[in-house]
């Protein structure tokens, strides 16, 4: 059974996709270990405890500096074994001694097709406002695992999803989440505690 540590700041949409698909068995042979947020107000803290999953709070506010809630991070994730880490709207940077100490087993959802619209700066909204300022016809979204840059490791899944006249930004992250992000995460995940994807 794998072990997945779930990192969310928001709301949790990419979360509750996975536990969906945990109790509808899209996703086989894995179940989630804990989920931790950045923001004490994260209303993905409140989904996981309803499902009697541990949910925990780990902020930057909580600190005197960055080094101290990058140890912190790491040794609360540590605290739960988990065998792949998967970031579903985490709007933290990974230290590089979480990447060190979990190499090809921490994995990341991008709102854009990779490499459109990623790296330093691209997150939420601002991803699909500069798909829309560029005039692409299609966007969709990436699984990639996580290295020391930002949006730079390797491939696993895209899906695209087209672009609509009249879309906002509001409105094209919506569908992005739903025809795309919802879609290709859990099958990462299903793939990884299959044995379907090699860690490394």
């Amino acid at each position: 059974m794998l072990k997945v540590a779930v990192l969310v700041s928001g709301g949790g949409t990419n979360l509750q996709a996975i536990m969906d698909a945990i109790d509808n068995k899209t996703i086989r042979n894995a179940e989630i270990a804990g989920v931790i947020s950045n923001n004490a107000g994260a209303y993905a803290l409140e989904r996981a405890r309803a499902k009697g999953i541990e949910a925990r709070c780990v902020s930057p506010k909580q600190y005197d500096n960055r080094e101290l809630f990058n140890k912190a991070l790491l040794e609360e994730t540590q605290k739960l074994n988990p065998d792949l880490i998967v970031l579903a709207g985490f709007l933290v940077a990974i230290p590089p001694a979480m990447v060190e100490a979990f190499p090809y087993r921490i994995i990341n959802i991008h709102p854009s097709l990779i490499p459109s619209f990623c790296g330093k700066g691209f997150y939420g909204l601002k991803v699909h406002e500069a798909a829309l300022a560029r005039g692409v016809k299609v966007t969709g979204a990436t699984v990639h695992f996580v290295d020391e840059g930002t949006d730079t490791g390797k491939i696993i899944l895209q899906k695209p999803v087209m672009v609509e006249e009249g879309d906002t930004p509001e409105i094209l992250q919506r569908r992005v989440m739903e025809q795309a992000e919802w879609i290709i995460l859990p099958k990462a995940i299903d793939m990884i505690a299959n044995g379907e994807l090699k860690l490394g």
